[in-house]
């Protein structure tokens, strides 16, 4: 049966709903595909690439052009699908309904609620049953994902902007694989993205049964058709997720629920769309149905009208076709295997860079220092990229080098004249930058290694690390003061650093505060203006005219700066989600101590009152000072 065309429709609950694909309209890219059974593939059935679909326009369809395939023949003929991914290793796709939505009415107001459904299946290689990655539901204020990444940055994110606020993207995703560096939970599970590959909750894959109770595991690459629903309630700011095998009724109770006001994160307009990605295990990601509504329940799905899903071909079947390739696919193995040894330390040099001198640092002494980036050697992953433990051969120096991406909106050259910059700051209350490493599409940032460690992890009481008493507390605010007064005022430019909080806070073997992370800071000459409107920085640390103009300044920082004074000192985050309840912020909650008089309670109770009340009550007060809502009425550093 061919799919039903798209309907769409405009009003008070602006919405479409797709059952099946063929003859719809959507903007694709990447490696996203109509099937000729109509079937929306997000992924192809190459196995190298990703792919994204959003619903292009709501009122407008026209007759989308298909390619077909001698491989689509094994499938038959199921008709309507989309493909999102073909199968191909390291691919992304991309589908987008044709127009952005409004969600907000008017402009600057709360977004208003919103709901969606989709009809999904993910077809693995019978050889493997396994996948990696996954695909997501999600809404973005640009249809352009050129830069985003396959395998785990599921074609939404890349090593840049992942965690950036300005980004404005909020995701659902799907997921069949399990990433260490976004703390994912397991490998097969759902999780609701705000900016962040880091879900801001997630649970495995499953539904709870409606007579029992039960919770009732489902498998994700199982070849099943499944169904889930997403809802956001604009007034109560409240967000569910619930998940089913298809033709289930939707579970009275929801896989997901979180509070959360997305009009924190969303723009005025916005696209819905789809995304999927694979990384180096073959996976096909199909959509059978879509469908979406502002300020009403997604349109159900009359189920006799959607498109059948493809099953995986069987394995006796494969092994003979595969018998025959086998010895050449071996010879290209080891021929690859020669290339990439040749290649393993090739680095990215032009003659511009000589003027910098000796902060290069050669790619075989970091692969070697830090035994070719093995796990075992990672320390952490941020929003700029991971950061590896190495050894110098040499100098037998322990270092820090972080990789990141290429893609700065400034040119390289500019970019590393800057790394360069930063790397002659010296103060000892700054983490020193040794130097710089090109390679590819990436960058090596060397730095001097803090054996003891992010603040975060002593204060929020992660790894078993002992609590912090209020001496070694103090004297790291007064370290990150100096360090931050050194960058402002003492040296020769102005530099403004714009992610201060206690995770970008190292600590040396003396437990000396050591500000760190300096991939968003910014210099300026003194006495002059610093412009710029690109909103970065951290939730929870940015100051309010940042979120007005985007303009960043030292008082930015010194605003960022009183987070963190009442962050080490209450042992609370800037912003606390609770279930059930609206978000808790520090600075309100301290503020609320000091109107009822009792502003030493405000102190974390780890402490076990055990701390000097003066120098308490300066910390607090000083706080309170620097977060005040004109940057005129702040102190400096």
């Amino acid at each position: 049966m061919d799919g039903i065309p798209a309907i769409s429709a405009s009003g008070d609950h602006d919405q479409f709903i797709y059952t099946g694909f063929t003859g719809s309209n959507l903007t694709l890219d990447g490696a996203v595909k109509i099937t000729a059974t109509g079937l929306l593939g997000l992924t192809n059935d190459s196995f190298r690439i990703k792919g994204h679909a959003s619903h292009p326009a709501p009122l407008r369809f026209r007759k989308y052009k298909e390619v077909h395939e001698d491989w689509e023949v094994e499938y038959g003929p199921h008709q309507g699908l989309l493909e999102l991914t073909n199968g191909t290793v390291n691919q992304k796709g991309h589908a987008f309904h044709p127009t952005p939505f409004r969600l907000r009415k008017p402009p600057n107001s709360a977004v208003q609620s919103f709901s969606a459904s989709l009809v999904f299946g993910i077809v693995v290689s019978p050889l493997l049953h396994a996948s990696t990655e996954g695909m997501a539901f999600f809404l973005a204020p640009s249809s352009n994902f050129s830069d985003a990444l396959p395998a785990q940055y599921l074609g939404l994110f890349n090593y840049s902007n992942n965690g950036n606020l300005s980004y404005h993207v909020f995701a659902v995703e799907i997921h069949t694989a399990q990433n260490n560096e976004f703390m994912d939970i397991d490998g097969n599970h759902v999780g609701i993205d705000i900016c962040d590959l880091h879900s801001a909750t997630s649970s495995s894959a499953g539904y709870y049964d409606d007579i029992t109770g039960s919770f009732r595991n489902l498998s994700l690459i199982s070849g099943e058709a499944m169904q889930i629903w997403i809802n956001y309630d604009g007034e109560a700011t409240w967000i569910d997720v619930a998940l089913a095998p298809f033709k289930m009724a939707r579970p009275t109770k929801t896989l997901l629920s979180m509070s959360y006001n997305l009009s924190a994160v969303l723009t005025n307009v916005a696209y819905v769309g789809l995304s999927a990605a694979t990384g180096q295990i073959e996976s096909r990601h199909y959509i059978l149905g879509w469908s979406f509504s502002m300020n009403g329940p997604a349109p159900p799905f009359f189920t006799a009208h959607l498109p059948n899903l493809p099953k995986a071909p069987h394995l006796l079947p494969l092994i003979s076709p595969l018998a025959t390739p086998t010895f050449v696919f071996l010879v290209i193995l080891a021929i690859f295997f020669f290339v990439r040894r040749r290649l393993r330390y090739a680095e990215l040099r032009e003659d511009w860079e000589i003027e910098f001198g000796p902060h290069r640092f050669s790619f075989k002494d970091l692969y070697l220092a830090t035994e070719g980036f093995k796990n075992s050697h990672l320390l952490g992953t941020g929003g700029f990229g991971r950061v590896y433990k190495g050894l110098l051969s040499k100098s037998k120096s322990q270092i820090a080098v972080k990789r990141v991406s290429h893609e700065s909106r400034q040119g390289i050259r500019e970019f590393v004249a800057e790394v360069v910059s930063i790397g002659r700051l010296r103060h000892r209350n700054i983490v020193q930058l040794l130097g710089y490493c090109r390679r590819k599409g990436e960058l090596l940032l060397v730095y001097d290694y803090m054996p003891n460690g992010s603040l975060d992890n002593y204060l929020y009481g992660h790894s078993n690390r002992p609590i912090l008493d209020w001496i070694q507390r103090f004297r790291i605010i007064k370290g990150v003061a100096s360090g931050l007064w050194y960058l402002h005022g003492e040296w020769e430019q102005v530099v403004i650093h714009r992610d201060i909080k206690a995770s970008n806070v190292l600590l040396d073997e003396e437990m000396n505060a050591r500000l760190g992370d300096f991939g968003l800071a910014r210099l300026y000459d003194h006495g002059t203006d610093m412009q710029t409107t690109r909103l970065v920085g951290t939730i929870g640390y940015l100051a309010p005219e940042l979120l007005q103009n985007g303009k960043a300044s030292p008082l930015t920082d010194v605003f960022a700066f009183d987070i963190f004074v009442l962050e080490v000192t209450c042992g609370r985050r800037p912003i606390e989600h609770k279930m059930n309840s609206d978000q808790l912020k520090l600075v309100d909650w301290v503020i609320d101590c000091w109107n009822e008089r009792s502003l030493l309670e405000a102190m974390d109770p780890k402490l076990q009152n055990e701390y000097d009340a003066d120098e308490a009550f300066l910390a607090l007060k000083l706080g309170l000072l620097c977060s005040h809502q004109s940057p005129a009425a702040r102190p400096s550093m």
